[in-house]
């Protein structure tokens, strides 16, 4: 498996990066979509926060399952240890999982293991990709060219929370809750609306125009692709700075309080913008408390909300014909306007 790139060394791109580190520290959120250039450290800041996770706790079965959760939460095998006594559990990282373009049905949702209705002659479960995700990342690389039959399934998979499988005769349901990551460039498709109104933010990336910032990127790529362990390892000390980061902010996250100005301010900017429904109101909201959290703010404020408003919005807006400037340059319109910012 290829080392990846340390995320503490990608350049710039700050809201990517920001947006990244509130998916982990709030998974409720419901992920990010990153869109933009080619070879602007999509794919590399995604790898490199996964590569840098607090490990979790998890019972020794396919699916992770949390050791402390429900009932509804655990899968059926588990359900079934619960009731002969506690459950035995071990530290285990987080998994991230690639969803590729080519990928079948049934890898992504499961299928009947076929070796042993053969050799057997039994009916049994062959877990997919959704299975080995839960309670981690699910990331997809030019998500925007995905088919859509898969699409489908992830929109279901994601509404519920958990993976319902109807094969040959099997009828299966786990739980399958996980964070949804995806990349892509949008000059080659554009993202279904439905799959796109489910990533809880969404970010623009775009190639650096000043000199120092592109020499900086370039310097540290040829120096990672030289001799990687040794990057790596030069850069371990500010990974685990956001590691541990990452993992104060969870703590720390149910203290934050949402005072009612700050909602009132949120519902002000969604409804200047004109944002269907309340996802995005509610995603807003949710992002600026992990925001807090991440600056070890005990209140969310209108500085919280100002940071995170594109990322939360850009992608709710409806299509304005009379008005020609981008999704984000409206959004700053309005946090201007509102916050004087």
């Amino acid at each position: 498996m290829p080392i990846p790139f340390p995320f503490s060394a990608v350049v710039a791109q700050e809201e990517m990066k920001r947006s990244l580190l509130i998916a982990a520290i709030d998974p409720s959120i419901g992920g990010v979509l990153v869109f933009g250039d080619r070879g602007t450290g999509k794919s590399t800041a995604i790898r490199g926060l996964a590569a840098l996770l607090p490990k979790m706790r998890a019972v020794d079965c396919v699916y992770n399952c949390d050791p402390e959760a429900g009932e509804d939460a655990l899968c059926a095998e588990c359900r079934t240890k619960r009731a002969k006594g506690p459950l035995k559990s071990r530290m285990v990282p987080v998994p991230v999982v690639d969803l590729p373009l080519g990928a079948t049905e049934d890898r992504v949702i499961g299928a009947l293991d076929l070796e042993r209705a053969l050799t057997k002659g039994e009916k049994a479960f062959e877990p997919g990709l959704l299975a080995r995700a839960h309670r981690g990342f699910l990331y997809i690389d030019e998500v925007n060219l995905l088919e859509d039959h898969l699409v489908d399934s992830l929109l279901d998979v994601a509404a519920s929370g958990e993976n319902l499988v109807e094969r040959e005769g099997l009828s299966i349901r786990h739980p399958a809750r996980f964070v949804l990551v995806g990349s892509g460039n949008p000059e080659e498709g554009e993202l279904r609306p439905q799959l796109q109104d489910r990533f809880g933010l969404s970010v623009e990336v775009k190639t650096p125009q000043d000199l120092p910032t592109r020499m900086k990127v370039v310097r540290l790529r040829d120096e990672f692709e030289r001799d990687p362990p040794a990057f790596v390892l030069k850069w371990k000390r500010q990974d685990s700075k956001v590691r541990n980061q990452i993992q104060k902010a969870r703590d720390f996250l149910p203290t934050v309080e949402v005072p009612d100005a700050t909602l009132e301010q949120a519902g002000r900017l969604c409804i200047k913008l004109g944002t269907d429904g309340l996802r995005g109101e509610l995603t807003l909201i949710r992002a600026a408390r992990a925001f807090a959290a991440l600056k070890g703010d005990a209140v969310v404020l209108d500085e919280h909300l100002v940071q995170v408003a594109a990322s939360a919005l850009r992608h709710r807006l409806r299509r304005d014909p009379l008005d020609e400037s981008g999704s984000t340059s409206r959004v700053e319109r309005a946090v201007g306007e509102l916050f004087g910012e």
